[in-house]
Formats: structure tokens, sequence, C-alpha cells
């Protein structure tokens, strides 16, 4: 983790010779999960107020035009499944459970659907925004065993974000934005259902809907420093 953190400040460091305009900030808040474990909703907000779903991470910005950044981060994201809390009886009688945590990496395009000038003198500035990009993340995989999910081998994967978010100005440096981002993963084994996907010799049970991948969803609040000199844009 420390050397993708190193590896983010140093490139936003060399691109401020440019004189254009950055951020770099922190990110906080919780990940909800579903797949075959646990609850099936994306947006109950119970689902999210969970000690073991809190999540963080650090991201930076290239503001190339006041209509879109290149953005990248890096976070830790905590969640769980669990199928106590399912309204579905077949899932609550099976009473599988897991926790994950899992290290995502993504770099893409931020587009904003007002003009985000940072330079203009008028204040407050204020835009809804939608953010997607390469993404890939590490956790652990996990098997039925004796009727329970144990953990086992650490694996990767890619997953493609779609993030909705709003964003505005607290003052002259300081940015405020709460956003909503559901990652569709390329696996459909981060709760253990498909372990046709693990490297193993031993046929552990499948079990869930083979037709639908894993998704993980981060809900929460970033805050961001902007620095850098006003920039020429150019149609690029």
């Amino acid at each position: 983790m420390k050397y993708i953190l190193t590896g983010i400040f140093i490139c936003f460091g060399i691109l401020n010779l440019t004189s254009q305009t950055y951020e770099v900030g922190v990110m906080f808040g919780a990940t909800n999960f579903v797949g075959d474990v646990g609850s099936t909703s994306f947006l109950k907000p119970e689902d999210y107020i969970k000690k073991d779903k809190t999540s963080y991470g650090v991201l930076a910005k290239w503001n190339r035009s006041p209509r879109y950044a290149f953005r990248a981060s890096a976070m830790r994201l905590q969640t769980f499944g669990n199928d106590f809390l399912s309204d579905e009886p077949r899932r609550i009688h099976r009473d599988l459970s897991f926790k994950t945590t899992i290290t995502e990496i993504s770099a893409g395009i931020e587009f904003n659907f007002f003009e985000w000038d940072l330079h203009q003198l008028k204040r407050p500035l204020f835009t809804p925004y939608i953010y997607t990009g390469p993404t890939y993340f590490f956790t652990n995989e996990f098997f039925v065993e004796e009727d329970e999910l144990v953990e086992g081998n650490s694996i990767s994967n890619f997953a493609i974000p779609l993030v909705v978010g709003v964003k505005g100005t607290l003052s002259r440096h300081w940015i405020l934005a709460a956003e909503f981002g559901a990652r569709y993963t390329f696996t459909d084994n981060l709760d253990g259902s498909a372990p046709e996907e693990n490297n193993s010799q031993t046929n552990y049970p499948t079990f869930g809907n083979s037709n639908m991948n894993d998704w993980y969803i981060f809900t929460g609040v970033t805050l961001t420093y902007t620095f850098g000199r006003k920039p020429c844009y150019c149609n690029f």
C-alpha cells in the first residue's frame, strides 16, 4: 500500500511542474457487498452503517479541463456478507457469513456536469459528477467447508466502477464531495459461491446464482485540497 500511495503522489508532484490544477485528499465511508451471501440490496442504508464495513483511501486528481479530470485512487475496503441479514428465507436458513478486506487501485476519468473551474472568483462552486476507469483489487478467496465459509489464499481481479457523486467548494482550496460507487467485479467468487474459479484440486460445493458476478459498493465522502496556478486549457 505505501508504494502505491508514494507512486500516486510522485506522479502528481511531477505534473505540478506544468502549472495545472490538482487535488489530493482522503476518502472515508462504508462498503456494501452484493453477491450470493447476505443482503441483495444495493441501497438499504442499514447495510452500510456497520462497524465492520468502515473503508478509507486516498485520491488525486488532475483537472484537465472544467469538464473532466484524470483521477487515481487507492483504497482499503472492509465488508462482509451475512445470510441472517437477508430478506430471502432460503439464505436465512442457509446461514453463511464471511468478512473480507479489499485493497483497490483505480485510475480513470471524472466527468463534471457543470463547469468546474477552481480559479473562478465566484464561490461556492457545485457540480454533480460521474467517474469510471480501470480498477484492480486484491482480496482473499473463500470456500465452503463443513457448512461454513473459510478464508483461503490471496487473489486479485479486475472491476468496473460506476460512480456518481456531488461536490462543492468549502473555501478557496478545500473541496467536499459525497459519492456512491458500485464496482462490478470480473468474478463470482468473492463469497466462495463459485469455487471452480480457485486454483485448487479440491471440489468445494457451489451455490447461488452463477449468472451474476459479485459487486462491492463504496458510499462515503471525500475531502481534497486543490493547488496549482491557473491553467491554460487546450482542446485536449
